[in-house]
């Protein structure tokens, strides 16, 4: 693989123009990018990442008319794009016949977003067609949020990536505009607090899936190799959980590492491997670290991993529907 800057831009966007991979930073994570056009490119994304077929890609674009070449826009649409885009916010619309079923796991929708980093735009421009980009790891593992991450996973698989900043962390939040009424399917960069001020919008439960219309919804995502136990429940509670699991691991000898915040991570044994995600007063900065953490805690040859929950609320909605994806059990 071959790290490219951001001044080697013209260099990435022709490996797209040919029908090739490029690994890419955005706002959210990096993204393993292929014209979302071209049918042999896209199916090199599925077979690079282990991707089941069945699980639709988010196209990219840099401009309201490319978005108009892939899909039908709506009312809500537009007052969405118009507050949050380029943004952290994924757009379910009905798609038109340019793209191939492939793209869109054979749906007739698309899922669509404008990206909020410059590296990602200049390149969609200067390739010149939309492209498809899930998280560029293996599928299932924790999403990549540095060119280091990148290399971990996709090194001997694809020719380029193109080296930059991850902001948020955490995926888009994925919307759909196809039902009745607008629906969250996956919670990420944009709160449902931030939208419900712009739509009248509901959160999506398992009970409304008919179809997989949005990545995250259908298989394991997220996890590390090592096991993943996610601890819940009020704060005390939740510290005296896993102080008691401990225990219990210690007593049949087995390796434990914790994930907790800045309030809590004074609370647990230090004779164990213990690494703080952030305080709980800075989501933002716990999305951040997210991914980050849950690799390098994955390289300490530990048995299980013991992670803290968060309140569903806010930015917490997105890192939660994350650790319950990857982890193995919760307490």
């Amino acid at each position: 693989m071959r790290i490219l800057n951001a001044h080697e831009i013209d260099i990435a966007s022709e490996a797209i123009k040919k029908g090739e991979l490029v690994a890419f930073p955005t706002e959210t994570v990096y993204g393993l990018g292929g014209d979302a056009l071209n049918i042999s490119a896209i199916q090199k994304i599925f077979e690079v990442k282990g991707r089941p077929i069945d699980n639709p890609l988010i196209v990219h674009i840099n401009s309201l008319d490319m978005l108009e070449h892939v899909a039908y826009i709506t009312e809500d649409a537009e007052l969405l794009i118009e507050r949050f885009w380029p943004g952290p916010l994924t757009l379910i619309l009905k798609k038109k016949d340019i793209v191939p079923g492939i793209t869109c796991a054979n749906l007739d929708t698309i899922a669509v977003r404008m990206p909020n980093h410059d590296i990602a735009l200049k390149l969609i421009k200067k390739a010149g067609v939309p492209i498809a980009a899930p998280s560029a790891n293996l599928s299932g593992k924790p999403s990549p949020t540095s060119i280091s991450h990148v290399m971990e996973d996709l090194n001997d698989k694809i020719n380029y990536a193109i080296d930059g900043k991850v902001n948020i962390g955490v995926e888009s939040t994925v919307v759909d505009l196809t039902e009745e009424k607008p629906l969250i399917l996956r919670h990420g960069g944009i709160t449902f607090e931030e939208l419900k001020e712009i739509v009248d919008i509901e959160i999506f439960t398992t009970r409304d899936m008919k179809k997989v219309k949005s990545p995250g919804m259908k298989y394991r995502h997220y996890a590390p190799n090592t096991p993943l136990v996610l601890a819940t429940g009020k704060l005390n509670d939740m510290v005296f959980k896993i102080n008691k699991l401990i225990e219990e691991y210690n007593k049949i000898g087995e390796n434990v590492g914790i994930i907790a915040t800045h309030e809590t991570i004074h609370r647990y044994p230090n004779n164990i491997k213990k690494r703080s995600i952030g305080t709980r007063d800075n989501l933002y900065q716990v999305s951040k670290n997210l991914f980050n953490i849950l690799r390098e805690m994955d390289k300490e040859n530990l048995d299980v991993i013991i992670i803290e929950s968060f309140e569903k609320k806010g930015l917490g909605f997105a890192i939660m529907e994350r650790l319950e994806k990857a982890s193995v059990s919760m307490i």
